[in-house]
C-alpha cells in the first residue's frame, strides 16, 4: 500500500457516505486525501485509489487532471495559485503574479530551488470583488494582495515551512 493506513480510513468514512454502488462518489475526497499525505498523486497513487474505490484508472486520473487543485506531478511545500481571470485581472491580479514571479525567480508551473513555492495560474476562484486574490496550498485565500502583502505571505510560509 503506497498511503497509510490513517489515509485509508479517511477514505473509508469518505466511502461510506454513498451507497454501495456508487462508491466511486468519493473520488474528490480520495484524492485530496492522498494528496495530503504525499504532497501530490503519482500514477501509482492514482491507480491504488483506482483498485480501491472500484473504478476505471483512467477515470480517476481524469478527475486529477480536470481540477486545479489536485498535483499531478511534484510542487513545493506552498503551492501558491494566483487569480488570473479577467476580474483578477483587471484589478491586478497578472501584476501580483508578475510580482511573485520576480520575487521568487520563478515562472508559472515552476518550482523554487528550494522546493519552499511552486507556483500556478489560477481560475476563478469566487471572490471577484477582492481581487487580486490567491490561494496558498488549496486551503488558505489571500485577498487585496498588495506587494506588501506578497512579501509578507512570502515571509510567513517560508518561515514556517522550514520549522
Amino acid at each position: 500500500m503506497l498511503l497509510s493506513e490513517q489515509s485509508y480510513k479517511k477514505i473509508d468514512r469518505e466511502i461510506a457516505k454513498f451507497p454501495a454502488d456508487q462508491r466511486q462518489s468519493a473520488v474528490m475526497a480520495a484524492l485530496a486525501i492522498a494528496q495530503s499525505e504525499l504532497g501530490w498523486l503519482p500514477p501509482e497513487v492514482m491507480q491504488e485509489l483506482a483498485d480501491y474505490i472500484g473504478m476505471p484508472a483512467i477515470a480517476v486520473q481524469e478527475v486529477a487532471t480536470f481540477y486545479a487543485m489536485y498535483n499531478t506531478r511534484p510542487v513545493g511545500k506552498n503551492k501558491v495559485t494566483v487569480c488570473t481571470n479577467l476580474p483578477c485581472a483587471l484589478s491586478g491580479g497578472v501584476q501580483a503574479a508578475e510580482y511573485l514571479k520576480r520575487k521568487l525567480g520563478i515562472d508559472f508551473k515552476e518550482t523554487t530551488a528550494d522546493g519552499l513555492f511552486t507556483l500556478q495560474e489560477g481560475e476563478c476562484m469566487g471572490a471577484c470583488g477582492d481581487a487580486p486574490v490567491l490561494i496558498v496550498n488549496n486551503k488558505r485565500m489571500c485577498s487585496h494582495m498588495s506587494n506588501e502583502k506578497l512579501d509578507a505571505l512570502v515571509a510567513e510560509l517560508s518561515e514556517v515551512t522550514r520549522k
